[in-house]
């Protein structure tokens, strides 16, 4: 089985940290430094089909809290502390429920256990319009992403995938082809009657509308011991967003 890729910092209580959809362990480096100083060893881990992982034609979050247990028994890590963002997020909720003795505190920031409809139909067209046999450039690049995409925000986020895979030629790290058929399963919901005990907080931006008031039922459903706080001034991408908060509260939560 292929083993995921991540880069570890620090020494002490390991924490996982997942990325969000089209994103990266690297969009976390800041904030992982920043908990290394603080006795925890920090595995920024790149999920399938993202990053610098392999890449497979499949993408489930049965498959990517496999993935997860495969890196987890492969490193020799019991009782970890995760933080999961988004589609980070589900695969760590997804791995608490189904491997509650491996997991300490579950973290999850901006994502509900609900299903969630199709919404990134835009994104992905944007992505698949650009040709690298004609695009040589990020400025290009992201010249094509703009008529999708008006936010220059979330372009900078998706353009960070970019990479010279020989001299001549761009490409994406994560798997263009294999997200965009698997889509469907981006948004699925967390099995009914699965739950996790433990210490759990959710984290949603004030200015999100990921995870609503009416979702708490059903989280308290999953994870009878979880808490809902918001982070301030931040939207979707809380940690990028308002990093000073989601640091201090995920701390700690992940220290009590």
């Amino acid at each position: 089985m292929d083993l995921l890729h991540s880069r570890i910092v620090g020494e002490g209580t390991p924490l996982l940290i997942l990325h969000g959809f089209l994103g990266m362990s690297d969009n976390w480096k800041t904030l992982a430094n920043y908990y290394a100083k603080e006795n925890i060893q920090v595995h920024l881990i790149d999920q399938r089909n993202h990053g610098r992982s392999f890449h497979s034609d499949e993408f489930s979050y049965e498959l990517t809290a496999e993935d997860l247990l495969h890196y987890c028994n492969h490193h020799q890590l019991n009782n970890v502390n995760i933080i999961g963002h988004s589609m980070g997020g589900k695969t760590a909720m997804l791995f608490a429920v189904r491997n509650p003795e491996k997991v300490a505190r579950l973290l999850v920031a901006d994502i509900a256990p609900r299903y969630y409809p199709v919404h990134h139909q835009t994104i992905l067209q944007g992505l698949n319009a650009i040709n690298f046999n004609e695009v040589k450039s990020r400025g290009a690049a992201d010249e094509v992403l703009s008529k999708y995409i008006p936010e220059i925000g979330v372009r900078q986020f998706l353009l960070k995938n970019l990479y010279w895979k020989s001299k001549e030629e761009l490409a994406y790290r994560f798997n263009l082809p294999a997200l965009t058929k698997n889509i469907e399963n981006i948004g699925v919901a967390l099995p009914e009657g699965s739950n996790f005990e433990g210490p759990t907080l959710f984290l949603r931006g004030s200015k999100s509308d990921y995870i609503s008031d009416e979702d708490l039922h059903l989280i308290k459903e999953h994870f009878p011991q979880a808490d809902l706080d918001d982070i301030e001034n931040a939207g979707h991408w809380l940690h990028a967003e308002n990093p000073k908060q989601f640091f201090e509260r995920s701390l700690r939560f992940l220290q009590a």
